[in-house]
């Protein structure tokens, strides 16, 4: 008979980002966890904390998988860069923006933080003011996380719900009356066929044009 594996942060780790993505948010408690590890659950506290605790580390992963922008870029090179880094890096764990946009996730390690650093640098290289700094950092955050919450909870998010998202779908258009509201049911048609990666990239380029404007000014 094998030895079992020690236990670590690093394996609860492993399990949890893998449970939260089969059972959700509220599915990742202590309990289960300690199940798919095949121990029990007073053994799980010897690496983490709480479920806060675990919930900050899988996110501190997510946001580790970021590459760091060339600083050779222009600033809004290395705006862009960082932007779609961090938007494919959380797309592949739909779970976690989720848990940091309901703040049950909060990291505030050095791995977790950096990528915010690198978009606060690029934009005081832009010679924007503290302000506007803040300002343009709320603008890129919003619309990197609004577009992962978008495509994780919403009419998009084929990796989330599966065949149950598109009988949602139809099941809104024919509700939808055209003759009353003509634009919206035009553009609810278009969805199924979207390209969330393309979609956020354009989305970007357009924001990221309004920040080399702003900056010019």
């Amino acid at each position: 008979m094998s030895r079992r594996e020690p236990l670590s942060r690093d394996k609860v780790l492993d399990a949890a980002l893998a449970l939260a993505a089969e059972e959700g948010l509220d599915g990742l408690t202590m309990r289960r966890l300690a199940k798919k590890l095949g121990v029990e659950a007073m053994s799980l506290y010897r690496h983490v904390s709480n479920k806060a605790d675990i919930l900050d580390g899988i996110a501190e992963r997510v946001f580790s998988q970021i590459d760091r922008p060339d600083p050779a870029l222009p600033w809004h090179g290395q705006v862009r860069a960082m932007a779609l880094g961090t938007y494919r890096a959380f797309a592949r764990h739909p779970v976690v923006p989720m848990a940091l946009a309901t703040d049950q996730a909060n990291p505030r390690t050095l791995a977790a933080l950096r990528p915010l650093d690198d978009l606060v640098g690029a934009l005081f290289q832009a010679g924007f003011d503290d302000a506007g700094v803040r300002r343009a950092m709320a603008a890129v955050n919003s619309l990197i996380f609004g577009s992962l919450m978008l495509t994780t909870a919403g009419f998009t998010s084929d990796d989330f719900y599966g065949d149950i998202d598109r009988q949602q779908l139809d099941g809104y258009l024919r509700r939808v009356d055209p003759a009353q509201l003509p634009h919206f049911s035009r553009l609810l048609a278009l969805v199924p066929d979207t390209d969330r990666e393309k979609d956020f990239e354009a989305a970007l380029d357009m924001l990221i044009t309004g920040l080399v404007a702003a900056a010019e000014r």
